[in-house]
Protein backbone atom coordinates (compact mmCIF):
# COMPACT_ATOMS: atom_id res chain seq x y z
CA UNK A 1 0.00 0.00 0.00
CA UNK A 2 1.29 3.44 -0.92
CA UNK A 3 0.47 6.78 0.65
CA UNK A 4 0.91 10.27 -0.74
CA UNK A 5 0.30 13.23 1.55
CA UNK A 6 0.34 16.61 -0.10
CA UNK A 7 -0.17 19.26 2.58
CA UNK A 8 -0.98 22.94 2.27
CA UNK A 9 2.63 23.90 2.92
CA UNK A 10 3.75 21.66 0.07
CA UNK A 11 1.24 23.25 -2.24
CA UNK A 12 2.45 26.70 -1.32
CA UNK A 13 6.04 25.69 -1.93
CA UNK A 14 5.10 24.49 -5.41
CA UNK A 15 3.40 27.78 -6.12
CA UNK A 16 -0.01 26.17 -6.50
CA UNK A 17 -3.27 27.98 -5.92
CA UNK A 18 -4.98 27.21 -2.61
CA UNK A 19 -7.62 29.90 -2.86
CA UNK A 20 -11.16 29.13 -1.85
CA UNK A 21 -13.40 28.99 1.20
CA UNK A 22 -11.85 27.34 4.24
CA UNK A 23 -14.02 25.33 6.57
CA UNK A 24 -11.64 23.02 8.41
CA UNK A 25 -14.43 21.84 10.69
CA UNK A 26 -16.07 20.27 7.64
CA UNK A 27 -13.21 17.81 7.07
CA UNK A 28 -13.23 14.67 9.18
CA UNK A 29 -10.09 13.05 10.61
CA UNK A 30 -7.78 15.87 9.56
CA UNK A 31 -7.57 15.12 5.82
CA UNK A 32 -9.47 14.07 2.73
CA UNK A 33 -8.31 10.57 1.86
CA UNK A 34 -8.85 8.87 -1.51
CA UNK A 35 -8.18 5.20 -2.21
CA UNK A 36 -7.10 3.92 -5.63
CA UNK A 37 -8.07 0.24 -5.71
CA UNK A 38 -6.80 -1.41 -8.88
CA UNK A 39 -5.22 -4.41 -10.55
CA UNK A 40 -1.53 -3.69 -9.92
CA UNK A 41 -0.02 -6.91 -11.23
CA UNK A 42 -2.53 -8.89 -13.30
CA UNK A 43 -4.38 -8.96 -16.59
CA UNK A 44 -5.69 -5.37 -16.26
CA UNK A 45 -2.62 -3.72 -14.71
CA UNK A 46 -1.64 -1.85 -17.90
CA UNK A 47 -5.15 -0.37 -18.11
CA UNK A 48 -5.12 1.07 -14.58
CA UNK A 49 -2.58 -0.12 -12.02
CA UNK A 50 0.30 2.17 -11.14
CA UNK A 51 -0.79 4.55 -13.90
CA UNK A 52 -4.07 5.14 -12.07
CA UNK A 53 -2.16 6.03 -8.91
CA UNK A 54 -0.06 8.52 -10.90
CA UNK A 55 -3.25 10.01 -12.36
CA UNK A 56 -4.75 10.43 -8.87
CA UNK A 57 -1.56 12.06 -7.60
CA UNK A 58 -1.60 14.44 -10.57
CA UNK A 59 -5.17 15.43 -9.75
CA UNK A 60 -4.21 16.20 -6.14
CA UNK A 61 -1.30 18.32 -7.36
CA UNK A 62 -3.40 20.15 -9.95
CA UNK A 63 -6.20 20.79 -7.47
CA UNK A 64 -3.74 22.56 -5.18
CA UNK A 65 -2.75 19.90 -2.66
CA UNK A 66 -5.41 20.73 -0.11
CA UNK A 67 -9.14 21.29 0.20
CA UNK A 68 -10.90 23.42 2.81
CA UNK A 69 -7.52 23.98 4.46
CA UNK A 70 -6.76 20.29 4.97
CA UNK A 71 -4.35 17.97 3.11
CA UNK A 72 -5.42 15.47 0.49
CA UNK A 73 -4.01 11.95 0.74
CA UNK A 74 -3.87 9.12 -1.79
CA UNK A 75 -3.61 5.47 -0.74
CA UNK A 76 -3.48 2.56 -3.16
CA UNK A 77 -3.70 -1.24 -3.17
CA UNK A 78 -3.88 -4.28 -5.46
CA UNK A 79 -7.22 -6.12 -5.40
CA UNK A 80 -5.72 -9.02 -7.41
CA UNK A 81 -8.98 -9.30 -9.39
CA UNK A 82 -10.58 -11.00 -6.39
CA UNK A 83 -13.79 -9.68 -4.88
CA UNK A 84 -12.90 -10.88 -1.38
CA UNK A 85 -9.48 -9.21 -1.50
CA UNK A 86 -10.95 -5.96 -2.80
CA UNK A 87 -13.65 -5.98 -0.13
CA UNK A 88 -11.13 -6.67 2.64
CA UNK A 89 -8.96 -3.75 1.50
CA UNK A 90 -11.95 -1.43 1.25
CA UNK A 91 -13.16 -2.45 4.71
CA UNK A 92 -9.77 -1.70 6.27
CA UNK A 93 -9.45 1.57 4.41
CA UNK A 94 -12.85 2.78 5.60
CA UNK A 95 -12.81 1.42 9.16
CA UNK A 96 -9.17 2.05 10.11
CA UNK A 97 -7.73 4.53 7.63
CA UNK A 98 -10.81 6.75 7.25
CA UNK A 99 -10.78 6.73 3.45
CA UNK A 100 -13.46 9.09 2.11
CA UNK A 101 -13.70 7.94 -1.52
CA UNK A 102 -12.55 4.87 -3.49
CA UNK A 103 -11.90 4.99 -7.22
CA UNK A 104 -10.70 2.93 -10.21
CA UNK A 105 -11.89 -0.53 -9.00
CA UNK A 106 -11.06 -2.36 -12.24
CA UNK A 107 -12.98 -5.67 -12.56
CA UNK A 108 -16.77 -5.79 -12.32
CA UNK A 109 -16.89 -8.56 -9.73
CA UNK A 110 -14.66 -6.52 -7.45
CA UNK A 111 -16.52 -3.33 -8.32
CA UNK A 112 -19.95 -4.68 -7.38
CA UNK A 113 -18.69 -6.11 -4.08
CA UNK A 114 -16.76 -2.97 -3.09
CA UNK A 115 -19.58 -0.63 -4.08
CA UNK A 116 -22.02 -2.55 -1.88
CA UNK A 117 -19.69 -2.65 1.12
CA UNK A 118 -18.65 0.99 0.82
CA UNK A 119 -22.23 2.17 0.52
CA UNK A 120 -23.20 0.26 3.65
CA UNK A 121 -20.49 2.27 5.37
CA UNK A 122 -21.60 5.60 3.84
CA UNK A 123 -18.53 5.92 1.61
CA UNK A 124 -18.53 7.15 -1.98
CA UNK A 125 -17.14 4.99 -4.78
CA UNK A 126 -16.36 6.46 -8.21
CA UNK A 127 -15.82 3.43 -10.42
CA UNK A 128 -13.81 4.20 -13.54
CA UNK A 129 -12.55 0.69 -14.35
CA UNK A 130 -15.43 -1.78 -14.20
CA UNK A 131 -18.01 -2.08 -16.96
CA UNK A 132 -21.05 -4.05 -15.79
CA UNK A 133 -24.35 -2.19 -16.03
CA UNK A 134 -25.35 -3.91 -12.77
CA UNK A 135 -23.46 -1.13 -10.95
CA UNK A 136 -26.27 1.30 -11.79
CA UNK A 137 -29.09 -1.21 -12.14
CA UNK A 138 -29.87 -4.06 -9.73
CA UNK A 139 -26.68 -3.46 -7.68
CA UNK A 140 -26.92 0.33 -7.57
CA UNK A 141 -26.30 2.05 -4.22
CA UNK A 142 -26.82 5.48 -2.72
CA UNK A 143 -23.10 6.30 -2.77
CA UNK A 144 -22.00 4.34 -5.86
CA UNK A 145 -21.06 6.25 -9.01
CA UNK A 146 -20.33 4.53 -12.34
CA UNK A 147 -18.14 7.20 -13.83
CA UNK A 148 -16.54 6.32 -17.16
CA UNK A 149 -18.22 3.71 -19.39
CA UNK A 150 -20.45 0.65 -19.17
CA UNK A 151 -21.32 -2.45 -21.13
CA UNK A 152 -24.38 -0.75 -22.63
CA UNK A 153 -22.45 2.21 -24.08
CA UNK A 154 -19.68 0.10 -25.62
CA UNK A 155 -21.81 -1.84 -28.16
CA UNK A 156 -23.93 1.22 -28.96
CA UNK A 157 -20.85 2.49 -30.78
CA UNK A 158 -18.91 -0.59 -31.86
CA UNK A 159 -21.62 -3.14 -32.63
CA UNK A 160 -23.79 -0.57 -34.40
CA UNK A 161 -20.90 0.42 -36.68
CA UNK A 162 -19.97 -3.17 -37.47
CA UNK A 163 -23.50 -4.40 -38.20
CA UNK A 164 -24.18 -1.41 -40.44
CA UNK A 165 -20.85 -2.15 -42.12
CA UNK A 166 -22.04 -5.63 -43.09
CA UNK A 167 -21.16 -7.72 -40.03
CA UNK A 168 -24.56 -9.33 -39.55
CA UNK A 169 -23.68 -12.65 -37.86
CA UNK A 170 -21.76 -12.79 -34.58
CA UNK A 171 -19.93 -15.28 -32.36
CA UNK A 172 -18.72 -14.34 -28.86
CA UNK A 173 -15.60 -15.25 -26.90
CA UNK A 174 -16.57 -14.04 -23.44
CA UNK A 175 -14.74 -13.52 -20.16
CA UNK A 176 -16.49 -15.80 -17.69
CA UNK A 177 -17.48 -13.33 -14.96
CA UNK A 178 -19.86 -10.42 -14.39
CA UNK A 179 -18.23 -8.02 -16.88
CA UNK A 180 -18.05 -10.48 -19.77
CA UNK A 181 -21.59 -11.73 -19.30
CA UNK A 182 -22.92 -8.17 -19.15
CA UNK A 183 -20.97 -7.09 -22.23
CA UNK A 184 -22.10 -10.07 -24.30
CA UNK A 185 -25.73 -9.64 -23.25
CA UNK A 186 -25.85 -5.95 -24.10
CA UNK A 187 -24.00 -6.45 -27.39
CA UNK A 188 -26.40 -9.20 -28.44
CA UNK A 189 -29.32 -6.82 -27.90
CA UNK A 190 -27.75 -4.21 -30.17
CA UNK A 191 -26.89 -6.76 -32.87
CA UNK A 192 -30.39 -8.27 -32.87
CA UNK A 193 -32.08 -4.86 -32.84
CA UNK A 194 -30.27 -4.06 -36.11
CA UNK A 195 -31.29 -7.32 -37.76
CA UNK A 196 -28.15 -9.29 -36.96
CA UNK A 197 -27.95 -12.87 -35.67
CA UNK A 198 -25.95 -14.69 -32.99
CA UNK A 199 -24.18 -17.84 -34.16
CA UNK A 200 -22.95 -18.88 -30.73
CA UNK A 201 -20.64 -18.11 -27.81
CA UNK A 202 -17.96 -19.68 -25.67
CA UNK A 203 -16.84 -18.72 -22.14
CA UNK A 204 -13.14 -18.27 -21.35
CA UNK A 205 -11.69 -17.93 -17.83
CA UNK A 206 -10.15 -14.59 -16.84
CA UNK A 207 -6.42 -14.38 -17.62
CA UNK A 208 -6.53 -17.06 -20.30
CA UNK A 209 -3.23 -17.36 -22.18
CA UNK A 210 -4.28 -19.84 -24.88
CA UNK A 211 -7.31 -18.86 -26.96
CA UNK A 212 -6.74 -21.39 -29.75
CA UNK A 213 -9.68 -23.68 -28.97
CA UNK A 214 -12.06 -20.74 -28.54
CA UNK A 215 -10.90 -19.13 -31.79
CA UNK A 216 -11.30 -22.40 -33.70
CA UNK A 217 -14.90 -22.66 -32.46
CA UNK A 218 -15.53 -19.09 -33.55
CA UNK A 219 -13.92 -19.72 -36.93
CA UNK A 220 -15.92 -22.88 -37.55
CA UNK A 221 -19.18 -21.08 -36.71
CA UNK A 222 -18.91 -19.15 -39.94
CA UNK A 223 -19.87 -15.92 -38.16
CA UNK A 224 -18.89 -12.75 -39.97
CA UNK A 225 -17.83 -11.12 -36.68
CA UNK A 226 -15.91 -12.70 -33.80
CA UNK A 227 -16.65 -10.51 -30.78
CA UNK A 228 -14.27 -10.41 -27.83
CA UNK A 229 -16.25 -9.69 -24.68
CA UNK A 230 -13.11 -9.40 -22.58
CA UNK A 231 -10.40 -6.82 -21.90
CA UNK A 232 -6.74 -6.14 -21.20
CA UNK A 233 -4.23 -8.93 -21.72
CA UNK A 234 -7.08 -11.30 -22.65
CA UNK A 235 -8.04 -9.11 -25.60
CA UNK A 236 -4.40 -8.74 -26.65
CA UNK A 237 -3.76 -12.49 -26.55
CA UNK A 238 -6.95 -13.32 -28.45
CA UNK A 239 -6.25 -10.83 -31.26
CA UNK A 240 -2.61 -11.88 -31.58
CA UNK A 241 -3.56 -15.54 -31.83
CA UNK A 242 -6.37 -14.79 -34.29
CA UNK A 243 -3.78 -13.03 -36.45
CA UNK A 244 -1.49 -16.06 -36.25
CA UNK A 245 -4.34 -18.29 -37.41
CA UNK A 246 -5.07 -15.95 -40.33
CA UNK A 247 -8.69 -15.52 -39.28
CA UNK A 248 -9.03 -11.90 -40.45
CA UNK A 249 -7.09 -12.64 -43.65
CA UNK A 250 -9.64 -15.35 -44.41
CA UNK A 251 -12.55 -12.91 -44.20
CA UNK A 252 -13.90 -12.86 -40.63
CA UNK A 253 -13.74 -9.63 -38.63
CA UNK A 254 -12.58 -9.21 -35.03
CA UNK A 255 -14.59 -6.93 -32.74
CA UNK A 256 -12.90 -5.83 -29.54
CA UNK A 257 -15.85 -4.82 -27.40
CA UNK A 258 -13.60 -3.16 -24.80
CA UNK A 259 -10.22 -2.02 -26.08
CA UNK A 260 -7.78 0.36 -24.42
CA UNK A 261 -4.96 2.44 -25.90
CA UNK A 262 -2.34 0.25 -24.25
CA UNK A 263 -3.85 -2.79 -25.98
CA UNK A 264 -3.34 -1.16 -29.38
CA UNK A 265 0.23 -0.17 -28.48
CA UNK A 266 0.99 -3.74 -27.40
CA UNK A 267 -0.54 -5.25 -30.54
CA UNK A 268 1.15 -2.81 -32.93
CA UNK A 269 -0.49 -1.14 -35.90
CA UNK A 270 0.30 -3.96 -38.33
CA UNK A 271 -1.99 -6.27 -36.34
CA UNK A 272 -4.50 -3.79 -34.90
CA UNK A 273 -4.99 -1.56 -37.97
CA UNK A 274 -8.64 -0.99 -38.84
CA UNK A 275 -9.96 -2.21 -35.48
CA UNK A 276 -12.95 -0.14 -34.35
CA UNK A 277 -13.94 0.33 -30.72
CA UNK A 278 -15.71 2.71 -28.38
CA UNK A 279 -13.97 4.81 -25.75
CA UNK A 280 -14.63 7.83 -23.54
CA UNK A 281 -11.12 9.32 -23.87
CA UNK A 282 -8.33 9.57 -26.42
CA UNK A 283 -5.36 11.80 -25.72
CA UNK A 284 -5.41 13.50 -29.17
CA UNK A 285 -9.12 14.35 -29.31
CA UNK A 286 -8.93 18.00 -28.22
CA UNK A 287 -6.69 20.53 -26.49
CA UNK A 288 -7.75 19.47 -22.97
CA UNK A 289 -7.12 15.78 -23.61
CA UNK A 290 -3.76 16.55 -25.25
CA UNK A 291 -2.71 18.69 -22.29
CA UNK A 292 -3.42 15.90 -19.82
CA UNK A 293 -1.91 13.28 -22.12
CA UNK A 294 1.37 15.16 -22.39
CA UNK A 295 1.51 15.79 -18.64
CA UNK A 296 0.78 12.12 -17.89
CA UNK A 297 3.42 10.99 -20.38
CA UNK A 298 5.98 13.24 -18.67
CA UNK A 299 5.20 11.49 -15.37
CA UNK A 300 4.65 7.89 -16.50
CA UNK A 301 6.31 7.47 -19.90
CA UNK A 302 3.07 6.36 -21.56
CA UNK A 303 -0.06 8.05 -22.79
CA UNK A 304 -3.06 7.49 -20.47
CA UNK A 305 -5.77 4.92 -21.02
CA UNK A 306 -9.37 6.03 -20.64
CA UNK A 307 -9.38 4.43 -17.18
CA UNK A 308 -6.35 6.41 -16.01
CA UNK A 309 -7.81 9.61 -17.46
CA UNK A 310 -11.06 8.72 -15.70
CA UNK A 311 -9.31 8.42 -12.34
CA UNK A 312 -7.79 11.88 -12.78
CA UNK A 313 -11.18 13.35 -13.69
CA UNK A 314 -13.04 11.54 -10.89
CA UNK A 315 -10.60 12.77 -8.24
CA UNK A 316 -10.74 16.34 -9.55
CA UNK A 317 -14.54 16.44 -9.61
CA UNK A 318 -14.82 14.75 -6.22
CA UNK A 319 -12.52 17.33 -4.67
CA UNK A 320 -14.49 20.15 -6.29
CA UNK A 321 -17.67 18.70 -4.77
CA UNK A 322 -16.01 18.56 -1.32
CA UNK A 323 -14.93 22.17 -1.70
CA UNK A 324 -18.37 23.36 -2.81
CA UNK A 325 -20.17 21.35 -0.13
CA UNK A 326 -17.81 22.65 2.56
CA UNK A 327 -17.39 19.15 3.99
CA UNK A 328 -16.29 15.60 3.17
CA UNK A 329 -19.56 14.21 4.56
CA UNK A 330 -20.62 11.57 2.02
CA UNK A 331 -24.29 12.64 1.87
CA UNK A 332 -23.40 16.28 1.23
CA UNK A 333 -20.73 15.44 -1.33
CA UNK A 334 -22.94 12.94 -3.19
CA UNK A 335 -25.70 15.54 -3.34
CA UNK A 336 -23.26 18.08 -4.76
CA UNK A 337 -21.96 15.61 -7.35
CA UNK A 338 -25.55 15.09 -8.47
CA UNK A 339 -26.03 18.83 -8.98
CA UNK A 340 -22.77 19.86 -10.63
CA UNK A 341 -21.65 19.59 -14.23
CA UNK A 342 -18.96 16.91 -14.46
CA UNK A 343 -16.02 18.27 -16.42
CA UNK A 344 -14.26 15.61 -18.50
CA UNK A 345 -11.46 17.05 -20.62
CA UNK A 346 -13.48 19.67 -22.42
CA UNK A 347 -16.85 17.93 -22.35
CA UNK A 348 -19.54 17.87 -19.67
CA UNK A 349 -21.51 15.10 -18.05
CA UNK A 350 -23.99 14.73 -15.22
CA UNK A 351 -24.47 12.09 -12.54
CA UNK A 352 -27.97 10.67 -12.26
CA UNK A 353 -29.83 9.36 -9.22
CA UNK A 354 -28.79 5.80 -10.10
CA UNK A 355 -25.11 6.83 -10.04
CA UNK A 356 -24.51 6.77 -13.80
CA UNK A 357 -22.31 9.56 -15.16
CA UNK A 358 -23.82 10.38 -18.55
CA UNK A 359 -21.35 11.88 -21.05
CA UNK A 360 -20.28 11.62 -24.68
CA UNK A 361 -18.55 8.49 -25.99
CA UNK A 362 -16.43 8.15 -29.12
CA UNK A 363 -16.17 5.55 -31.87
CA UNK A 364 -12.51 5.30 -32.88
CA UNK A 365 -10.53 3.35 -35.45
CA UNK A 366 -6.94 2.17 -35.25
CA UNK A 367 -4.72 3.87 -37.82
CA UNK A 368 -2.66 2.08 -40.41
CA UNK A 369 1.14 2.39 -40.11
CA UNK A 370 1.06 4.88 -43.01
CA UNK A 371 -1.56 7.06 -41.28
CA UNK A 372 0.34 7.21 -37.98
CA UNK A 373 2.98 9.89 -37.41
CA UNK A 374 5.69 8.38 -35.16
CA UNK A 375 6.86 11.86 -34.16
CA UNK A 376 3.41 12.88 -32.92
CA UNK A 377 2.35 12.08 -29.37
CA UNK A 378 5.60 10.40 -28.36
CA UNK A 379 4.85 7.46 -30.63
CA UNK A 380 1.22 7.10 -29.46
CA UNK A 381 -0.47 8.45 -32.62
CA UNK A 382 -2.60 5.33 -32.89
CA UNK A 383 -6.27 6.25 -33.28
CA UNK A 384 -8.62 8.49 -35.20
CA UNK A 385 -11.99 9.58 -33.85
CA UNK A 386 -14.73 8.66 -36.32
CA UNK A 387 -17.89 9.58 -34.47
CA UNK A 388 -19.09 11.32 -31.31
CA UNK A 389 -21.92 9.45 -29.60
CA UNK A 390 -23.95 11.85 -27.41
CA UNK A 391 -24.41 10.74 -23.82
CA UNK A 392 -28.19 10.49 -24.09
CA UNK A 393 -27.70 8.00 -26.95
CA UNK A 394 -24.72 6.14 -25.50
CA UNK A 395 -26.11 5.24 -22.09
CA UNK A 396 -29.17 3.42 -20.83
CA UNK A 397 -32.01 5.73 -19.83
CA UNK A 398 -33.51 5.75 -16.35
CA UNK A 399 -36.65 4.18 -17.80
CA UNK A 400 -34.63 1.23 -19.12
CA UNK A 401 -32.80 0.62 -15.84
CA UNK A 402 -33.72 -1.32 -12.73
CA UNK A 403 -32.14 0.65 -9.89
CA UNK A 404 -34.40 0.42 -6.82
CA UNK A 405 -33.31 3.93 -5.78
CA UNK A 406 -35.08 5.42 -8.78
CA UNK A 407 -38.81 5.82 -8.31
Amino acid sequence: MKKLTCALACAAALGLSTAGPVNAAGISNGSVKIGVLSDMSGVYSAIGGKGSVVAAEMAVHDFGGSVLGKPIEIVSADHQNKADVGSAVAREWIDKDHVDMITDILNSGVGIAVQKLASEKHTITMNTGAGSTALTNKDCTKYGIHYLYDTYALPVGTATAMVKGGGKSWFFITADYAFGHSLQGNTEKVVKSLGGTIKGAVLAPLATSDFSSYLLQAQSSGAQVIALANAGADTINAIKQANEFGIVAQGQKMAGMLVFLTDVKSLGLNIAKGLQFTTSYYWDRNDASRKFGDAFYAKFGKMPTMDQAGVYSAVMNYLQAVKTAGTDNADAVRAELGKMKINFFGTEGHIRADGLNVHDMYLVKVKTPKESNPKHGHGWDLLKVEQTIPGDKAFMTLAQGSCPLVK
